[in-house]
């Protein structure tokens, strides 16, 4: 009666032909016939006439205890009709025990009251002016930011003097404007002339200094063209007469011509220079397109003449109209052997006019803002929200600016709130902001205000501060910083697309969700912005309806103040529209390349972009939407199909001298050039509807040519390949790398490189010379000392004139030594007249005390710096400043410089593969290369990525943003606690819903909100039952010390058992002695070792162990936890597992069951009846237990809803439509396992740290780089602040025991963290 379990003759005939593929490929190998299997003429799932063994079980009763809040009501009330609840008399509600009421009114790592820092800020900083120590501190941060700002805007950007208040201009009539315009005063007709006089003078000016350097430019073109034409550029730079400018590219023009008339009468035709004619005919583009107005006869007879000499026959002739051309001769010589199209294409794609507008915009006065640009301007003004999507480097950061200048001219207290995702861009910002503001403001009163987690300065008295979002969450949190909250006028978003990531992504989503003033969220890489911008306007609109409803309640109260806040509201009205700026276009064009070494040469091949494409991807994807050609490439592509398919019937269609964007046109613009490639982007889906295989053939000859190398063999090559990259032209350029060592090593092969060479080819003389001035310096220094010696004893005057004269020739030996010394320009990359001494001794000066100053120096001074996470912060802004400023030209780094780090660059290299180069860090890291106004074009280089890889790269898009799960039980505690403390409780209770009912996750999703309101519940259940609050919803208890330490969830409730259980008083026992109490050190090293396992959970990699003996000073890893804390945690984590089985179950009901009966990748459908009632399901799934709540493909493995109380398995069986996982339950992992079943052991770096304090013996053993192992440990030393501060807020006895052991446990951290090594 068993069930048949043999194979269909389907199934039969796909093996066997799978059989016989194995034989082919298996030629020399005789395998004989295929294994024979069990045959049945049956379907694999068949349906029968018996009823499935499984039955469904009712769903067990919970047992919800009833909260009485309106708060939960307001968010939740339409789903708890159909929960469980006891009743008010069950014994579990009862036996509540209430704990002490908790009120936050103290910071998080100190303990200053939050109502004196707020009231007294001024009057500290007035404090602080009146020391002299204090004064020069602050002097040396600003004049640090200044050189800072200046780095990244440029010397010559001018500071915004914002000395007095004006309020925002009222709206204008216009048509009472024409009539004042109509009518002149005899004041307006002086002020007419004053100034068409003084245009007189800067025309005669600007002509005297053109007429004194034409010559001598003229001539220096036709030796020289580039030499020429830069010093053409640069007078037209400062020139400020278009008249003048109009006849110095007439000049240059004419020259060209010359020079290209010279060169080709001495050159063959395949050596022309191609350069002379390209900027012949870019002269010609900017006479024909910005002076058209200026042009006599004879400027456009000289343009036809210099196009029908370059060949372009049918341009000259479009001219024709205005000038006759009479030449005889035979001027083919001349010519550049193509159409005009295809030389404006090939050739000068990288200097085609882009759409710029010519008309200036009052509020901006160093540039002419783009259209997209003047929308901004415009959302601002309107004060609206905006989201920015556009490439880096094309402006969009300037309208933050922007709006910080408005803000700090029409209030003295009104705040903009500037939010980076890293503390690297904070300080970029508040450098950028030092050097454009400059405002006076009452004493104690600040600009600019920084608030980190580890550094906090001016925030509650500044007009612009500059902060991350974990600390801005914290404000908007704050029960009692409602008041300064509401000053905020504008909150900037810097990197949104931080919202997709994996870790601090639902920051970022509250903060969104939070705010009530309007805001701008900028990023380069959204792939989905429009969902985005919907998802926000129903944020704004929740927000509207809040204004309206309380403007509607408070309007009855007070009619004299409502009217005076009437007036206000009209001034400053806020509106909640969100717009949506996209701007796709980036200004330089990127090019990409392919690195590859043939016989000790390097070979770099350009990789054309749609050499990543595939047919099966442009058929299932489309075209990857930021896959964008250079001009130069869309030729490329069309001269490749023309070789493919010579029969092609719209060959002349796209034929550049006849396609009808270009067709006569003497100026070709990006945007024609754009529309050529995306016409040439739908051709090829057409031809995938004819002819797939000529797809295939197209995309094959388009792929590089490359050859292959060892890996090994091309690192050791590396500073080679720099070399190569000097000689073509492409430095300044970032080399990426994910590995720190890497980065470091490849900035040092490069380093050693230039020092070899400098030695092989340096004279021996030279070092005898340095070697002597050395022995030198040594004995006048022992003779100085003696002299000073001798004269302190006995004062003669020949002994001090000996001093002097030792001084003397200390000054002349070191004359010499750094004349010897100085590093020759073919030996290095350094640019020395990029920086002056002064500023480069500042910035040298400013490191002197940093680990790495010596590495740091000794590489700039040769123009190669490295940039990465573990250097100190300074070290890396001493990098950043000299490669913005030129002086250094070769970087390599990690993920570090790919974040909005303003660091642009000629080229981009990527070193080597790694699992984080993926999609978005490489259209972050690649956005670096192409500097605006200085680089033609960007270019990317893969040196040691293997090709597939870079196909993946090309062809990918960015991930879509869809939200992350926003809730945890700590957040709706820190809720909580807003709505019941705040001073202002509407205000708050808005804040709280807008967080629970906005979520992007559930967006537009009913059954998510649904989910996300059962966990609500359920969470309010667990805080209940934990005494962190009571029946009302009021937070008691270590509801501070919790929500202190939110970011540690689940180890903050963990940490509470413990102190409920009087664990920590039972092991925290003094020394028996007289005076203060003191704790021996196995009580600090055991609580040491419990705040690791909770605060300090690190995971080592599983090689770890085999070095266990090799290990110097270190532990390494951590020990397991002491029995009774252990078993403490156990009990813990059953109730999480029960709370959180039942949760599921409940939730399953939400779960979409169409979906759950699909397969996940190829959605092959088993929801129909003869699946569900097939023999053998009835076979896989015995029993009569309930599977309503679990996967039912996890049914097959006999699993059921009762396993889903074991928190292991719930990733694996629960219905994946609800989105919930166990990482959303506060549960903590005694021990973690691999796959493979070994042991995963937890960093005992915090322990090892407390017995010997050295960073340098955590680097060596512990697996960590400095910089983590610095950062670990400052977190660490913070979180027992903060435990010491909460309890001791929570505790009577200020002489508790486990009070005490905290307090020394924290001094003892900060000795050993701030001493020097």
């Amino acid at each position: 009666m068993g069930l048949n379990l043999e194979v269909g003759d389907k199934i039969m005939q796909e093996y066997e032909k799978m059989w016989n593929i194995v034989l082919n490929l298996s030629q020399d190998y005789d395998f004989g016939g295929s294994i024979p299997v069990r045959r049945t003429s049956q379907h694999f799932l068949t349906q029968t006439q018996t009823s499935s063994r499984a039955c469904k079980h009712e769903i067990p009763k919970l047992g919800l205890i009833p909260l009485k809040s309106q708060f939960v009501e307001d968010y939740a009330g339409d789903i708890l009709k159909d929960l469980p609840f006891l009743s008010s008399d069950d014994p579990v509600i009862t036996s509540f025990n209430k704990r002490k009421e908790f009120d936050e009114r103290i910071h998080w790592h100190s303990n200053r009251l939050l109502s004196d820092d707020y009231s007294i800020a001024k009057f500290r900083s007035d404090a602080e002016s009146r020391d002299p120590k204090k004064q020069r501190e602050k002097q040396k941060l600003y004049t640090f930011y200044q050189h800072f700002g200046e780095s990244l805007l440029g010397r010559h950007s001018s500071l915004r003097i914002i000395n007095q208040v004006t309020p925002p201009p009222p709206p204008k009539n216009t048509s009472q404007q024409k009539k004042i315009k109509s009518k002149k005063s005899n004041a307006d007709k002086i002020i007419e002339e004053n100034i068409k006089r003084k245009q007189e003078e800067i025309e005669k000016k600007e002509q005297d200094r053109w007429n004194s350097m034409s010559v001598s430019i003229e001539n220096e073109i036709k030796e020289n063209v580039n030499n020429g034409i830069k010093i053409l550029e640069d007078f037209l730079s400062t020139c400020n007469s278009n008249s003048v400018k109009f006849l110095a590219e007439i000049v240059g023009m004419e020259a060209c011509f010359m020079s290209w008339i010279d060169h080709c009468l001495n050159v063959e035709e395949k050596h022309k220079d191609m350069n002379i004619a390209v900027q012949l005919m870019k002269r010609i583009h900017i006479i024909h397109e910005k002076y058209s107005q200026l042009m006599e006869k004879k400027h456009w007879k000289k343009l036809a003449k210099c196009l029908k000499y370059l060949g372009f026959h049918n341009l000259s002739d479009s001219l024709c109209s205005q000038v006759k051309n009479s030449g005889t001769e035979d001027i083919s010589k001349y010519s550049v052997q193509m159409g005009a199209a295809r030389f404006q294409l090939s050739h000068m794609g990288h200097y085609l006019f882009r759409e710029e507008r010519s008309d200036p915009d009052p509020r901006v006065h160093h540039f002419i803002p783009d259209t997209w640009q003047r929308e901004l301007l415009d959302v601002v003004d309107n004060n609206e929200s905006a989201v920015i999507v556009a490439p880096t480097s094309s402006g969009k950061t300037y309208v933050s600016y922007y709006c910080m200048e408005k803000v700090l001219k029409t209030s003295d207290e009104a705040l903009v709130v500037y939010v980076s995702p890293t503390k690297a861009l904070v300080n970029q910002v508040v450098g950028t902001v030092y050097s454009l503001f400059n405002k006076t403001k009452p004493k104690g009163g600040a600009i600019c205000g920084v608030f980190t987690r580890d550094y906090r300065h001016d925030v509650m008295n500044c007009q612009i501060l500059v902060t991350v979002p974990q600390c801005l969450e914290i404000l908007l949190l704050s029960p009692h910083l409602q008041k300064w909250v509401k000053r905020i006028r504008y909150v900037i978003f810097d990197e949104v697309h931080c919202l997709g990531g994996e870790i601090g992504a639902e920051i970022w989503e509250h903060l969104l969700v939070m705010i009530r003033c309007p805001f701008l969220a900028l990023s380069a890489t959204i792939s989905n912005p429009e969902y985005l911008t919907e998802w926000l306007a129903s944020v704004r609109r929740y927000w509207q309806n809040f204004e309206t409803t309380t403007e509607n309640s408070t309007s009855s109260k007070n009619t004299l103040k409502s009217s005076k806040n009437h007036k206000i509201s009209k001034t400053e009205k806020l509106s909640y529209r969100v717009r949506l700026v996209l701007y796709k276009e980036r200004y330089n064009d990127l090019e990409k390349y392919v690195c590859s070494l043939k016989d000790d040469d390097f070979v770099i091949s350009h990789y054309h972009p749609c050499a990543a494409l595939t047919v099966n991807h442009i058929e299932k994807y489309g075209m990857p939407l930021d896959l964008g050609f250079s001009p130069r490439e869309s030729i490329q592509l069309y001269d490749a199909m023309v070789q493919i398919w010579p029969g092609w019937p719209r060959v002349q269609d796209f034929e550049p001298e006849e396609f009808s964007y270009f067709k006569d046109k003497v100026v070709i613009t990006k945007t024609d050039a754009k529309k050529y490639e995306e016409q040439l982007k739908e051709e090829i889906i057409n031809w995938i509807h004819l002819d797939k295989d000529k797809v295939n053939q197209l995309l094959n000859y388009l792929k590089p040519q490359t050859f292959d190398s060892a890996e090994r063999q091309k690192k050791y090559k590396f500073a080679n390949f720099v070399e190569k990259l000097k000689e073509i032209d492409k430095l300044p350029a970032i080399f990426f790398s994910f590995n720190i060592h890497e980065v470091e090593n490849l900035a040092f092969h490069v380093f050693k490189n230039m020092k070899f060479k400098q030695n092989t080819y340096q004279s021996l003389d030279a070092d005898k010379e340095i070697k002597k001035l050395r022995r030198a310096l040594w004995k006048t220094r022992r003779s100085l000392d003696a002299n000073i010696n001798a004269y302190t004893k006995k004062k003669s005057r020949i002994k001090a004139e000996k001093i002097f004269l030792c001084f003397a020739e200390i000054k002349e030996i070191k004359r010499k030594f750094k004349k010897l010394t100085k590093v020759p320009a073919e030996y290095s990359y350094m640019n020395p007249n990029a920086v002056d001494h002064e500023t480069l001794w500042k910035i040298f000066h400013r490191i002197r005390f940093e680990r790495n100053r010596a590495k740091v120096k000794a590489l700039a001074l040769r123009g190669i710096g490295f940039h990465h996470s573990s250097m100190a912060y300074k070290e890396r802004q001493a990098v950043e400043m000299l490669f913005r400023r030129g002086y250094i030209k070769v970087i390599s780094a990690t993920g570090t410089l790919a974040l909005g780090i303003n660091m642009p660059c000629k080229s981009v290299v990527f070193t080597e593969d790694s699992v984080f180069l993926d999609a978005l860090n490489f259209r972050q890291m690649s956005g670096r290369a192409g500097r605006r106004g200085e680089d033609l074009v960007g270019s990317i280089f893969f040196y040691n990525i293997p090709l597939p890889k870079v196909q993946r790269l090309l062809k990918s898009n960015v991930p879509r943003l869809r939200g992350q799960f926003p809730l945890s039980i700590s957040l709706i505690l820190r809720l909580i606690l807003l709505v019941t403390k705040a001073d202002d409780k509407d205000d708050a209770k808005a804040k709280a819903l807008s967080i629970l009912q906005h979520s992007m996750m559930s967006f537009d999703k009913p059954k998510m909100k649904d989910m996300l309101k059962v966990y609500f519940i359920f969470s309010l259940q667990f805080l209940f039952r934990e005494g962190y609050l009571d029946q009302e919803c009021i937070p008691r208890g270590f509801s501070g010390l919790v929500i202190h330490l939110y970011y540690h969830e689940p180890s903050n409730f963990v940490l509470v058992s413990f102190l409920e259980k009087g664990l920590f008083h039972k092991l925290c026992q003094p020394m028996k002695q007289k005076g203060p109490k003191v704790f021996s050190e196995d009580v600090m090293k055991t609580l040491v070792l419990i705040l690791a396992h909770l605060f300090g959970r690190r995971y080592l990699p599983s090689c770890a162990k085999k070095y266990k003996k090799i290990f110097s000073q270190s532990k390494v890893i951590l020990d397991d936890l002491p029995k009774d804390f252990a078993i403490a945690i156990e009990e813990y984590n059953n109730k999480i597992e029960n709370d959180f089985g039942s949760f599921l179950l409940l939730v399953s009901k939400l779960a979409d069951m169409s979906k759950e009966y699909q397969l996940p990748l190829s959605e092959i459908d088993f929801s129909g009846e003869e699946c569900r009632d097939s023999e053998l399901v009835s076979h896989l799934m015995p029993g009569t237990e309930n599977r309503s709540a679990v996967s039912p493909f996890a049914c097959l493995s006999e699993i059921v809803d009762k396993d889903l109380f074991n928190i292991d398995m719930v990733n694996d069986i629960m219905l994946r439509t609800i989105e919930v996982y166990a990482e959303n339950a506060p549960f903590l992992w005694l021990k973690k396992y691999d796959r493979d079943g070994s042991r995963r052991h937890l960093n005992a770096y915090a322990l090892d740290f407390y017995k010997h304090g050295s960073m340098t013996a955590l680097t060596k053993d512990n697996w960590l780089n400095w910089g983590e192992a610095f950062t670990l440990i400052k977190d660490f030393t913070l979180i027992t602040q903060t435990i010491r501060i909460s309890l001791g807020e929570l505790c009577d006895d200020e002489q508790d025991d486990v009070v005490l052991a905290f307090g020394q446990l924290h001094e003892a951290y900060c000795k050993k963290l701030y001493k020097k090594e």
